[in-house]
C-alpha cells in the first residue's frame, strides 16, 4: 500500500508540473488574439514561450507514461472512457506545435491569420478540456463494473465539468499574462500587467465558486475534514493567489509568476489529495471506482519504476531549470531579428 500511495502522489506531482509549466503557454496562446494586435507584438508573444513550450510538454508525456506503467487499469479505462476528449486535446496540441513552426514560413497575411487562429484554438481548447476532464474525475465518471464508460462527450459537459474548464482557463491566462509581464518590456509589458490585474478578480471569483461547487458536487472535502492538517494545501493555494496581487502591485513580475505557479501546483494537489485513494471514482457505484490500490501494477514493477524515477526526474528538473535560466532574458523587438526567433 505504501508503494501505491507513493506512486499516486508522484502521478499527481507530474500533472501539477505539467500544468505549472505548460500552463503559461496555454495562457499566452489564449490571450494571443487579444493582446497581439501587430505583427511585432504577435512575434514577441510567441517568442516569450518559443524556446520552452515543447520542453514543458515532457511532463505531459511523463504523466501519461506513469499512468500506463504504474496504473495500467486506470490507463485503459481513462483512455477508453475519455477517448474523445483526450484525442481532441492531442489534436489541438499538435495543431499548436505545427502553428508555431509554419506561421513564419510564408510572408502572406492570409497564411498567418490561419495559423494565428490555430495558435488560439490549440491553446484555449486544451486548457478548457483538461479542466473539464479533471473536474469530471473529481465529480465521478459513470463507469460500470467492467470499467466501461456509460456516456459520451456531452456527459462530461455538465455544469461542474464546464466550471472546471473555466477555472483552468482562468488559471492559465493569468499565468501566461504574468509570464509575459516578466519576459517583455514597454507597451507589451504594460498590456500584460493590465491584463493580469483585470483577470485576477475574475480568477478569485471562479476559485471561490469552484470550491463551493466541489463541496456540493464531489467528496473532495472529505479527506480535509477528516485530517485537518491537509488544509495546508488549500492555504498554499490561497497564498499563491494573494501573492499574485501583492507582487503585481510591487512590479515584481517574476515573483508574481512564482506565486501563480505555487497556486497552480497547490490547486492541482487540492484535487489529488481530495481524491485519494480514488483515481477514477465511479458515479454509478462506489465499488466500481478505480483506486491507487486496485488499479496499480505489481509491487516489483512499482519498485523498479521508483528507482528509475528517483534517478531521472531530478535530471529532467535540473535540465529544465537550466533551460529556463538560459532563456530568461526579455524578448524585445531587436531580439526578433535573430535566426532562432519565430
Amino acid at each position: 500500500m505504501i508503494l501505491q500511495s507513493i506512486w499516486f502522489f508522484l502521478w499527481g506531482l507530474l500533472w501539477a508540473l505539467f500544468f505549472m509549466t505548460d500552463g503559461f503557454d496555454f495562457g499566452i496562446g489564449t490571450l494571443y488574439p487579444f493582446l497581439g494586435k501587430t505583427e511585432e507584438e504577435k512575434r514577441i508573444m510567441i517568442n516569450t514561450m518559443g524556446p520552452l513550450w515543447d520542453g514543458n510538454e515532457v511532463w505531459l508525456i511523463t504523466a501519461g507514461g506513469v499512468t500506463f506503467a504504474a496504473f495500467p487499469l486506470l490507463y485503459s479505462v481513462m483512455f477508453s472512457g475519455l477517448y474523445t476528449a483526450l484525442m481532441l486535446i492531442l489534436f489541438t496540441l499538435i495543431l499548436r506545435g505545427v502553428s508555431f513552426e509554419f506561421r513564419g514560413k510564408v510572408q502572406d497575411p492570409r497564411w498567418k491569420k490561419i495559423w494565428d487562429a490555430c495558435i488560439f484554438i490549440g491553446s484555449f481548447a486544451p486548457a478548457l478540456l483538461f479542466g473539464v476532464a479533471f473536474a469530471n474525475i473529481f465529480r465521478g465518471i459513470p463507469i460500470d463494473k467492467a470499467g466501461i464508460f456509460q456516456g459520451n462527450l456531452f456527459t462530461l459537459l455538465n455544469p461542474y465539468g464546464l466550471l472546471g474548464g473555466v477555472l483552468f482557463v482562468m488559471l492559465f491566462t493569468v499565468h501566461g499574462a504574468l509570464w509575459m509581464a516578466a519576459k517583455t518590456e514597454g507597451d507589451m509589458q504594460d498590456k500584460a500587467v493590465r491584463t493580469a490585474g483585470m483577470l485576477w478578480p475574475v480568477l478569485l471569483a471562479v476559485v471561490v465558486i469552484f470550491l463551493a461547487a466541489s463541496a456540493a458536487a464531489t467528496s473532495l472535502w472529505t479527506n480535509y475534514l477528516k485530517y485537518p492538517l491537509l488544509f495546508v494545501v488549500i492555504i498554499l493555494a490561497v497564498a499563491g493567489l494573494l501573492g499574485i496581487r501583492i507582487f503585481l502591485s510591487r512590479k515584481q513580475y517574476w515573483q508574481a509568476w512564482g506565486a501563480s505557479a505555487l497556486g497552480i501546483v497547490s490547486a492541482t494537489f487540492f484535487g489529488i489529495v481530495g481524491l485519494f485513494p480514488n483515481m477514477f471514482p465511479s458515479s454509478l457505484k462506489a465499488e466500481y471506482s478505480l483506486t491507487a490500490f486496485n488499479a496499480s501494477s505489481s509491487p516489483l514493477t512499482l519498485k523498479i519504476m521508483l528507482i528509475v524515477v528517483l534517478i531521472f526526474i531530478p535530471i529532467v528538473l535540473a535540465y529544465q531549470i537550466w533551460a529556463y535560466k538560459l532563456f530568461s532574458a526579455k524578448v524585445t523587438a531587436e531580439s526578433l531579428s535573430g535566426d532562432e526567433a519565430y
